[in-house]
């Protein structure tokens, strides 16, 4: 069966090879043809389509269910061609026509789609698709992809991470808007600082990015951008109401003062009332969060100079643990078990760019960002407080060869700053004003340039100083080869550093009685990646489905091995021996009928680890993920449906008890919400239900009866901990516009 279908793979690579129409677009001047670039070309009636390159020449693949091509462009005649079979060879003369008032074509955007254009493999999760779950958060941002995973890290703080390409959130670089952020402190409860309804989208980076945002990134990327002021409502609000007592306000609004500059602010109060413990254990199953964001942001252009800064702070508590717990500041004397976590954060930044009138192809650009997070916790009776500020700039230049767009370099200058001081008091460890300094300047070149009409390659290398570390070089390559019109082949391979912060980024731990043991000098992790993606676009009646395949292997250098085999203890360690993920995803799109849209996907995980000598599979990690979603809405966009089932393999639970013998497995399980969207005018309602099966992890806490005592952990989490719940929300939007209509 596998060489039957990998033989009807290779026969229809083969025959798009073969089918294609090939030609050049020109305009006849003083009996000389002068290729026209940017042409409109395209099956009639279909979604098949190119543009002429800069040399007027074009390739598109022939379609299945239409015989006519189309030659369009601005200021010249529109052109149709009768293709017949055997043709392969045509080229097309356009006259110059009277030019036509302006047109505008609309179609309803694929809410989450893989860039044709980019080089890198990057998918981007539009507003339209965020809309389309109950996205409080970035943490919920990804129930409708089969990238990404998210998922709590224990059952007590409520703090989630992400996997991508089969590894922990720690290894992917999560920016805003490209400004590198979310990492030490922040790190385990990051994913809820950026509210849903602030996201304008989401590009997701898969494998070796480029050098420009520094080392870091070994799976990947995640840039969120925040909306901008001149592309968006000039009022928008939305309340959200759930059954396990969450209540959010998100409200922003832009105010342009005049042609050059604008405005926008952002506001997000969140607030937990129900303490639901659903599996009566005596612990909430998630904490009570309250939750103040605000975000300010200014936004000035003036003939070739843009201005970008913003500020931005967090107030939030968490409270949670045993119902019991009374939250005061003799917690060390309390009989139940409680976590307190209080955070503030601060961040500001700022993003100059100028574009040299004489040659647009020169500019140079300068962006900053700080970051004062400060955190005080307790969990039972450990306390743990930390500070970290952070300050990261970087200053590059941009150019081409010869003054060619196809063939542009960057190179620049980044500096990086890290001040994280540590105290944690705990009956087996006292930390007291413990310090970690970074001081991290670097360098770095990038070309970007488009070769044989076909590729498009991006090559870069970085050189950093690490004051600890000492001199990194990181080089990264990305490839894309348009095979056909109709068929994408990338390739990335690249490698990427990280510093790990044991207490801070694993501060969830605290949460149970495990002893926590740092053995040795950890170093900079460091790790090779490697990634290919195959792309098909697949004519099917009128529309195309969208066919990717793509495999990626992470190979570790140096690795911090968090080991949770020996129960009542959790050990750090410098990684000896393998430690690899190996990843298998293939997913398609398709739109069934207008306004249908289907999305199904299956990724498989084998992600190892060398853990005491021993290669054993990295435990709470999925063997695979299948994913089903589709999403209708109706004509005149009067009504939508949406639906996801999840389908989560099984995997590996390490030892949770003194005298097991053998490792144990959690079950496959799945997970199905819907929504229902109604639009009005100016507003919209949604209602929906997440885990409609109430499925959830048997006794998510060890040993709840006794908070205190040896055998006590919330940390062993590979399912859901809250079951079934059902929310409403409203949106408004007022006067959406943009400022240059």
């Amino acid at each position: 069966m596998k060489r039957l279908i990998i033989f009807n793979l290779f026969v229809y690579i083969s025959v798009i090879a073969i089918s294609q129409i090939k030609g050049i677009v020109y305009e006849q001047v003083n009996q000389n043809k002068n290729p026209i670039a940017g042409v409109n070309i395209y099956w009639q009636g279909t979604n098949i389509g190119t543009v002429s390159n800069k040399n007027g020449r074009y390739e598109i693949a022939k379609a299945s269910n239409s015989d006519t091509l189309v030659f369009s462009f601005v200021g010249y005649q529109t052109k149709k061609i009768y293709v017949k079979s055997k043709d392969i060879n045509i080229d097309v003369e356009l006259k110059a026509g009277e030019v036509l008032s302006e047109i505008n074509v609309v179609e309803r955007q694929t809410s989450t789609f893989y860039s044709k254009m980019e080089t890198g493999n990057i998918q981007t999760i539009t507003g339209a698709e965020l809309c389309k779950a109950a996205c409080c958060n970035l943490s919920e941002s990804f129930e409708t992809n089969a990238s990404v995973d998210a998922n709590y890290n224990d059952a007590i703080t409520g703090a989630k991470q992400i996997k991508l390409l089969g590894l922990a959130g720690k290894y992917v670089q999560i920016m805003t808007e490209n400004f590198p952020n979310f990492y030490g402190i922040s790190q385990p409860y990051a994913l809820t600082y950026i509210p849903g309804p602030w996201m304008e989208a989401i590009q997701i980076s898969k494998g070796a990015s480029t050098v420009i945002n520094g080392y870091e990134a070994i799976t990947g990327q995640i840039n969120v951008e925040y909306k901008k002021p001149l592309k968006t409502d000039d009022l928008f609000v939305n309340q959200f109401f759930s059954s396990s007592g969450k209540s959010e306000t998100n409200i922003d609004a832009r105010y342009k003062l005049n042609d050059k500059l604008s405005t926008m602010l952002f506001a997000h109060v969140g607030k937990d009332f129900l303490p639901i413990d659903h599996n009566n254990d005596g612990f909430v199953d998630f904490p009570l969060i309250d939750q103040y964001n605000f975000f300010n942001r200014w936004d000035l252009f003036h003939k070739n100079l843009t201005l970008k800064t913003g500020i931005k702070y967090i107030n939030e508590e968490r409270k949670g643990g045993q119902k019991s717990h009374v939250f005061n500041s003799d917690f060390l004397n309390s009989p139940y078990y409680g976590i307190f976590i209080k955070t503030h954060r601060l961040e500001a930044f700022s993003k100059t760019g100028y574009v040299f009138p004489e040659n647009k192809n020169n500019s140079l650009a300068m962006i900053m960002n700080y970051t004062l997070h400060d955190q005080d916790s307790y969990y039972g009776r450990k306390e743990f407080r930390a500070k970290q500020h952070s300050f990261y700039s970087n200053l590059f230049w941009q150019s081409a060869f010869d003054a060619n767009a196809e063939h542009k370099y960057n190179a620049g200058l980044s500096f990086k700053f890290e001040n994280l001081t540590q105290n944690l008091n705990d009956s087996t460890i006292n930390i007291i004003g413990e310090r970690k300094i970074e001081i991290v300047p670097g360098t770095y070149f990038q070309y970007t340039g488009h070769l044989f009409e076909k590729i498009s390659l991006i090559a870069g290398i970085r050189g950093d100083y690490h004051n600890n570390f000492g001199f990194l070089v990181t080089p990264r390559l990305n490839v894309k080869y348009n095979l056909t019109g109709n068929v994408i082949w990338k390739f990335s391979a690249g490698k990427a550093y990280r510093t790990p912060y044991v207490y801070a980024e694993n501060s969830f731990l605290f949460a149970s009685s495990r002893n926590i043991i740092v053995v040795g000098q950890l170093g900079l992790e460091e790790a090779w990646n490697y990634g290919t993606s195959l792309t098909f676009y697949i004519p099917i009646g009128k529309r195309d489905i969208t066919l990717q395949t793509e495999v990626y292997r992470t190979d570790f250098i140096n690795q911090v091995v968090v080991d949770f085999e020996t129960p009542r203890q959790v050990t750090f360690y410098a990684l000896e021996g393998k430690s690899y993920s190996n990843v298998f995803q293939t997913e398609a799109y398709y739109t069934l009928f207008e306004g249908f849209d289907l999305t199904l996907a299956f990724r498989y995980n084998d992600v190892k680890q060398t853990i005491a000598g021993n290669l054993l599979e990295v435990p709470l990690n999925s063997r695979y993920k299948g994913l089903l979603n589709f999403s209708y809405k109706t004509p005149m966009e009067r009504w939508q449906f949406d639906f996801t089932a999840q389908f989560n393999g099984s995997g590996r639970v390490p030892k949770m008890h003194i005298g097991d013998v053998s490792w144990t497995t959690f079950p496959a399980y799945t997970i199905l919400n819907a929504q229902i969207t109604k639009y009005f005018k100016h507003w919209e309602i949604y209602t929906g239900c997440e885990n409609i099966t109430n499925f959830t992890q048997k006794h998510p806490v060890m040993s709840a009866d006794m908070p205190f005592g040896e055998d006590f952990d919330s940390s062993l989490i590979w399912g859901p901990v809250h079951g079934r719940k059902f929310y409403l929300g409203i949106r408004f939007a007022f006067n959406k516009k943009s400022f240059n209509s």
